[in-house]
Formats: structure tokens, C-alpha cells, sequence
């Protein structure tokens, strides 16, 4: 990154922007009701974030360019990945209460460095080790009462499943996290981005067979609006870490339990618990304390950051 690059009160905001527009995109899933199919939401959220990328990458002379890769399996180990976990998160998100399913959704950068010391053979010291056994503390405190509902009311606890497929997408995107850190090696972020948001969308029709339900005029509307959400939060994504280092940008992800519990509660109603606070608190500190050592060992993560998927 140059020096005329860096602006951290732009790229800070950029960041914050991103954050909101995927609190929206969440929020137009949540209302559109909790009997659409998680594959139906995926390939409205993929499909219409299409829309503002490339219309982006086009005002950038950037589209061509966009489309070459000389990893084609790269991209489709990426997208099934992202999907699969998009899929569970949607469904999380439908069935548990805003803030719970943002908190849980947290563990996925825990997740990272668990894989990228499995997978990559990345040497990870006692203090990241301890971090992500602390991260994960708070992960079982909010996740206790969601299992405690599940073993009373079986597999038909709508919170319990929920918590289980939001863990699901976790574990999902850590995945992801690691193949996207192989794939910037050598493509683009916007080659990145693109090819997954197509995998998506051609992946999740693939679920129509199970049952898509018919929308209406509402319903439509605030899947399509999810989608452009998402495609708009993603490039505000991409952008913020063009203006700021990673170790500066990436704590205020953090935001996004702050303003969701807000919009939550003036939406949906939802009122946070005691240990919903108590475990979210645990997981971030944990999360902050990785982004900290990371900056510390000079790990740049700026490149997978950008075209990751955070919250779906």
C-alpha cells in the first residue's frame, strides 16, 4: 500500500458503511420470514449482488479482466464452500434472534486459524492457540441455551437447529478463509468476487428441485434488495482496505453487533440475553487479541479480507 493510499478516517468509514449495508442485507432476509428456503435466499443474495460489481468493475474498465483465472477449480472449491455457509448462515439468521446469529457468526475468523494451522501448516503460537480456546468459551456460552431448547424440544427446536447451522457456516467460512488466502496469491479480488457470487447463484439453483416457494411482490422485494446490499457492502469492503492497514480496519467488524442489536430490537423486538452479551464479549476480545498478534507477526491479511464473505 503507498503512502498517498493510506487515509485510516476513510477507510475506517468505508468499513463501518459495509457493515451497515450488510446489517441491512440481513435485516430484508429476516423480514421476508423464516419459510423461504435457505437455497432460494442464496441465489437472490448471489444473483442480484452481481449487479453493482459489475457495474463497478465496468465504470473501472475493470470487467474483462475481471473473468480470467487460471484456477477455475480454485474458484469452485471457494464458491461451494462460501455457499454452503451462506446457506446455513440464512438459515441461522431466520430462526434465531439478530444479534445471536451476528455473535456466532464471530467464531469464523477462530475457525481461520484453527485450518490455516491444519491445512496450511501455519505455525501458530501459544498466544493465538489460547485466543481461539478463550474465543471459543464465549461460543458455548451463547450457544448453551440454544442446545439446552434443542434437547427439550428435539430436532424441532427452530433456535436450537438455528444455532447449530449459524456454527455450521462458521466453520464454513473458516474454510473458505483459507482457500480465498490460496487463491490471492495469484487472482484478483475482483476475480475473486465475481467468480463466487456466479458459483452462488448457479449452485443455489440447483435447490429449486427442493422445494422454492412462490414470493410475493414484498418478499421479491426484499430478496432483490438483499442482494444489492450485499454486492454494494462488498465493494465498501473492498475499498476500505485500499485507505487503511487490516490491524486498523478490521476491528470495527465488531460494529455490527452494536447496530444489529439495535435494529433488532426496533424490527423484530428481540431483547438480548444476559449470556448472549456475556459470550459475545468473550468471542470479540478473543477476535481482537488474533487481529493484534497478527498485526504483531506481520500476517497481512488484506487481500483475503477483501474478498471474503463476512455475514454472508
Amino acid at each position: 500500500m503507498s503512502v498517498a493510499a493510506i487515509n485510516p478516517i476513510r477507510g475506517i468509514s468505508f468499513k463501518v458503511l459495509s457493515v451497515m449495508l450488510f446489517l441491512m442485507m440481513q435485516t430484508c432476509i429476516k423480514s421476508a420470514g423464516a419459510d423461504i428456503p435457505a437455497g432460494q435466499i442464496t441465489f437472490f443474495r448471489s444473483a442480484f449482488a452481481l449487479v453493482p460489481i459489475l457495474i463497478y468493475l465496468a465504470w473501472l474498465k475493470d470487467l474483462p479482466g475481471a473473468f480470467y483465472t487460471r484456477y477455475p477449480f480454485g474458484h469452485f472449491k471457494r464458491g461451494v464452500l462460501g455457499i454452503l455457509s451462506m446457506a446455513c448462515g440464512f438459515y441461522g439468521l431466520v430462526h434465531l434472534p439478530m444479534p445471536d446469529a451476528i455473535a456466532l457468526g464471530y467464531a469464523s475468523p477462530l475457525m481461520a486459524v484453527i485450518f490455516a494451522a491444519v491445512l496450511l501448516r501455519e505455525q501458530v503460537r501459544v498466544y493465538r492457540w489460547t485466543a481461539v480456546f478463550v474465543g471459543m468459551i464465549g461460543v458455548i456460552v451463547i450457544l448453551f441455551p440454544k442446545l439446552t431448547l434443542l434437547r427439550e424440544g428435539g430436532f424441532g427446536s427452530s433456535e436450537g437447529m438455528g444455532a447449530l447451522s449459524v456454527m455450521a457456516a462458521a466453520v464454513l467460512a473458516g474454510m473458505a478463509m483459507i482457500q480465498v488466502r490460496q487463491l490471492v496469491v495469484s487472482e484478483k479480488t475482483a476475480t475473486i468476487v465475481v467468480y463466487f457470487s456466479i458459483t452462488g447463484a448457479v449452485l443455489s439453483l440447483f435447490t429449486l428441485p427442493f422445494g422454492w416457494v412462490s414470493l410475493s411482490a414484498t418478499d421479491t422485494t426484499l430478496l432483490i434488495a438483499c442482494g444489492i446490499f450485499g454486492g454494494v457492502a462488498q465493494l465498501f469492503l473492498t475499498e476500505s482496505y485500499r485507505h487503511a492497514e487490516v490491524s486498523t480496519i478490521a476491528p470495527f467488524e465488531y460494529s455490527s453487533i452494536i447496530i444489529g442489536i439495535g435494529i433488532s430490537y426496533v424490527m423484530f423486538g428481540d431483547i438480548p440475553t444476559f449470556t448472549m452479551l456475556v459470550g459475545t464479549a468473550i468471542v470479540i476480545s478473543a477476535g481482537i487479541f488474533i487481529i493484534y498478534r497478527e498485526h504483531r507477526l506481520g500476517l497481512s491479511r488484506k487481500a483475503s479480507k477483501k474478498a471474503s464473505t463476512p455475514q454472508g
